[in-house]
């Protein structure tokens, strides 16, 4: 027995010495770049291995989407009703939530919201069973029939190569945001072949400040991953669209309608996906979610088969014209299967697509409202030309099925210019480029009149923890109470004497006393200025108790508050120090402006500074 035990010391002894041999050798590297390879440069080969890398994790992701697909649909026939349909939703979500709790064991939902977070909160540290977890998790979901898009996971996948490969080469936190932009960049442009919408993703959803030394960076990964995935899959657009009539502006009018009428649409759809995502998180993380998700899905699916994946087979079909098909499967194929029936199916759909999503995130499924958007559009144009038709006014449905693609895009996501160029790069539709920037700006405007944020940033919003466009924000979102409260600020208590007080001020800098109970509650505040006319006459020192010359605090700051928040109250309250407390009211010390001020120079100079 002990022979066996040395024999394992020694070959763990022999790893151990290769191991740190292999690590050795890698900062030996990092040292010959460092010395020989401008960061500049080294940034650019980082960006091109992501684009690399993104292409073919997006490359992956569908095949195995299309395969779980095919195999389980391959026996459906479009005169019968699908009863596995009540089936296939349930077994996927299931996998899919089993993968993450007992395998993954971290919580992966929501894709872009956790990367707005880390870029936002974790200084853009992403962690490594994201470069595959969402992947798998994604693939199961969708490939069963989850009502969702497959870009959440890879975006979240892409972003996380992104950072992984940048803290693998010791990057610093600028350049860490970078890599984690450019791997959503390069994951957009590698799954839609669509580099220019990989771009501005990053831009607009990701909302990455856009300055000399990111352009190239996001270039590359972009052109990158969009080449190596027209190496992959052919050149051709990804939605085979042909316009069949030259837009005529005489139909502004009804682009501009058919925006507002997208914007509306998005926000019953953002509403309503914030509210079921809370029904769902008050049903816990155990099986009452699965089950509630599971069942709504499985119903949706066997009333509705079209609500099946990702729906882009329903897009192709709107987009050529052909959607007389959409009923194949559907216990309502013979009632709303011809003529203006299958407007009525069209409408259904558009109310119950959100309820969908909802079931396959909220039953423990994985994926995103990526292609959800694409789909609705494609549906809410349609609807909306036909329905002008009815009214004997001639719109393209073809055409209109594509702007409203953008319109809703732009609206759910907030993401004008992506939507524009998405569409524009995933159709071939160039020629329809002013309709198409006519109608996302409709459905902007709309969409801001209701809800300032989007539904990826919403969640992180409320909290006061989302990194935006306005630097200043952003700064202050990179700050919290721990970093700015001061704690040596004298105490006083209600019964002490003005005396006593005198004392302390004697020895002290400040100009504010905290005063608190026994127990450490705080009641009030002593201000010098309040007590200047006292505090000189030494007959009163024991006359006067603290009680009777303290005031209350102008506010108090909470040590869970924001700092955009904390901001808000020390512009109101015209303060220059508050008192900080606990949830329970405890004293914890003071925040000045001062020290705000000096932290939100250091943040700004250490994470916005341009290099030169």
């Amino acid at each position: 027995m002990g022979s066996i035990f040395r024999t394992f010391v020694r070959h763990l002894d022999v790893i151990m010495k290769r191991t740190n041999k292999t690590a050795n050798r890698f900062d030996e590297l990092l040292l010959w770049r460092e010395k020989h390879v401008k960061e500049r440069y080294f940034i650019i080969f980082l960006s091109f291995l992501i684009g690399i890398a993104t292409a073919v994790a997006a490359w992956l992701l569908k095949v195995t989407i299309h395969l779980f697909q095919t195999t389980l649909t391959k026996q459906a026939t479009a005169d019968e009703t699908n009863y596995l349909f009540l089936l296939y939703p349930v077994v996927g979500i299931l996998l899919s939530g089993l993968f993450v709790k007992f395998v993954v064991r971290d919580d992966i939902s929501h894709g872009v919201t956790r990367i707005l977070y880390a870029i936002s909160q974790r200084k853009s540290r992403i962690k490594k069973h994201n470069m595959w977890s969402s992947m798998i998790a994604g693939a199961i979901t969708i490939g069963f029939g989850g009502s969702v898009g497959a870009e959440a996971p890879i975006v979240l996948t892409g972003s996380a190569i992104g950072s992984n490969l940048g803290k693998l080469f010791k990057m610093e936190h600028r350049t860490l945001m970078l890599m984690v932009g450019c791997g959503a960049a390069g994951a957009i442009a590698g799954i839609f072949k669509a580099p220019i919408a990989g771009l501005l993703f990053t831009i607009e959803v990701l909302m990455l400040d856009l300055t000399t030394a990111s352009v190239l960076p996001l270039l590359t990964t972009s052109i990158t991953a969009a080449t190596v995935s027209c190496i992959l899959t052919g050149p051709d657009a990804m939605f085979k669209f042909q316009q069949t009539e030259v837009f005529a502006f005489g139909r502004i009018p009804y682009v501009i309608g058919l925006g507002v009428a997208c914007g509306l649409i998005a926000l019953y759809f953002t509403r309503t996906s914030i509210w079921l995502e809370g029904i769902f998180r008050r049903f816990g993380s155990g099986w009452k979610r699965f089950f509630a998700g599971a069942a709504i899905l499985s119903v949706l699916i066997f009333l509705f088969p079209a609500l099946y994946g990702e729906g882009y087979n329903v897009i192709d079909g709107l987009l050529s014209g052909s959607y007389g098909n959409l009923t194949d499967g559907s216990p309502f194929r013979l009632i709303w299967g011809n003529g203006p029936g299958i407007i009525v199916f069209l409408v259904l759909i558009l109310l119950t697509k959100v309820f969908a999503v909802a079931a396959t995130n909220g039953g423990g499924g994985c994926g995103g409202i990526f292609a959800p958007s694409l789909y609705l559009g494609s549906i809410a144009g349609v609807t909306f030309a036909y329905l002008f038709g009815l009214a004997g006014v001639f719109l393209p449905e073809e055409n209109f099925a594509l702007m409203g693609m953008a319109g809703m895009m732009a609206a759910i996501m907030h993401s004008p210019l992506t939507a524009v160029f998405l569409i524009a790069e995933l159709t071939g539709g160039f020629d329809l480029f002013l309709p198409l920037m006519i109608v996302t700006l409709s459905a902007y405007v709309t969409i801001l009149s209701f809800d300032r944020y989007s539904l990826y940033s919403v969640r992180l919003a409320k909290k006061g923890e989302l990194l935006t466009h306005h630097k200043d924000r952003a700064v202050l979102s990179l700050l919290n109470v721990d970093m700015v409260i001061e704690t040596d600020f004298r105490v006083v208590h209600p019964g002490d004497t003005l005396g006593d007080v005198v004392k302390l001020i004697a020895g002290s800098s400040r100009n504010v006393f905290a005063v608190t109970d026994g127990e450490n509650i705080l009641r009030g505040v002593v201000l010098v200025n309040d007590i200047r006319n006292i505090m000189f006459r030494p007959e009163l020192y024991s006359r006067f108790k603290v009680k009777e010359f303290m005031v209350s605090a102008p506010a108090k700051i909470d040590i869970s508050m924001s700092m955009d928040r904390i901001m808000h109250i020390f512009d109101d309250t015209k303060a220059w120090n508050l008192p900080v407390i606990d949830p329970a009211g405890h004293y914890l010390g003071f925040v000045s402006k001062s020290k705000i001020f000096n932290a939100y120079r250091e943040v700004l100079v250490e994470n916005f500074s341009e290099d030169e």
